[in-house]
């Protein structure tokens, strides 16, 4: 007789249902932190719902509670289902990417780079449902609290790894692609005092690395690196790297996924 599922596929989430596997192994291999665990992943049934709780946690002050954070966020969760299927693509991007991170766990209770983006989707969904005065408080609270700092109004794709995560700076209008990867100390930004479109937009699978500034309203093409350091004022073209003050084209892209496989080491030739 044929096995049956327990329940309907529609409901299974394996993101999910390895972080509770995760979180009770934790438990066993450390209890003193199964407060923490049990509060930020299995009291809750879902990931939206863990996010929404670790979000009022970090965020939360004086001026503003946990529960109104709470609330906030799990609106914005029941609202915009994407914002969910995003921090799953996030969760993946830094377990794969990162030789640091070897469970799911680790980036929801500890990268701040994590963190900061899914807050940065809640902030991002204030923006657009025109709740302006409450998207700029979450962006000042993720900038205090985690030293990333990403305006609202700047869309960003899914697949997204910031990695240390320390001084990252996203301009207004940025735009970045899905599959991304940045380090720290990065700033997409604008070259002056002009309003409207000024900051970059930065193509899929694209790889920033330390330090990089790229300013303007200029385009990187997809699959291209930028070497850690750069500043970079004119568009890339796809599939390449460059890397200087200020920088230039010194080759190619070195692989079909440079944000994928995270090699940073230019050719001796450079």
């Amino acid at each position: 007789m044929p096995k049956t599922l327990t329940q309907p596929v529609t409901t299974l989430d394996p993101v999910w249902t390895r972080l509770e596997d995760e979180a009770r192994a934790a438990i066993l291999a450390e209890p003193v932190l199964g407060g923490l665990i049990h509060s930020s992943i299995l009291h809750h049934p879902s990931l939206e719902r863990a996010l929404a709780y670790r979000f009022s946690l970090k965020l939360a002050s004086g001026e503003m509670s946990e529960q109104i954070l709470r609330e906030i966020a799990d609106e914005a969760h029941a609202a915009e289902p994407a914002i969910g299927q995003a921090a799953r693509a996030d969760l993946m991007a830094v377990f794969e990417r990162d030789p640091a991170c070897n469970r799911y766990l680790q980036p929801i209770l500890f990268f701040k780079g994590y963190q900061a983006v899914q807050a940065y989707r809640i902030g991002h969904w204030l923006w657009t449902s025109g709740r302006r005065d409450m998207a700029y408080f979450v962006q000042a609270r993720v900038s205090e609290v985690f030293g990333v700092d990403i305006h609202p109004a700047a869309r960003i794709g899914r697949g997204i790894m910031i990695d240390h995560a320390h001084s990252i700076v996203v301009g207004e209008t940025a735009v970045v692609g899905d599959n991304v990867s940045m380090l720290h100390s990065v700033t997409l930004g604008g070259t002056g005092k002009e309003d409207g479109d000024r900051h970059p937009k930065i193509g899929n699978g694209v790889l920033i690395g330390a330090g990089a500034k790229v300013l303007g309203n200029i385009h990187v093409g997809y699959c291209s690196r930028i070497a850690a350091g750069s500043v970079v004022l004119h568009d890339i073209p796809p599939c390449k790297t460059v890397a200087g003050v200020p920088a230039r084209v010194v080759g190619e892209a070195g692989c079909d996924q440079p944000s994928v496989t995270m090699d940073q080491v230019l050719p001796e030739s450079v």
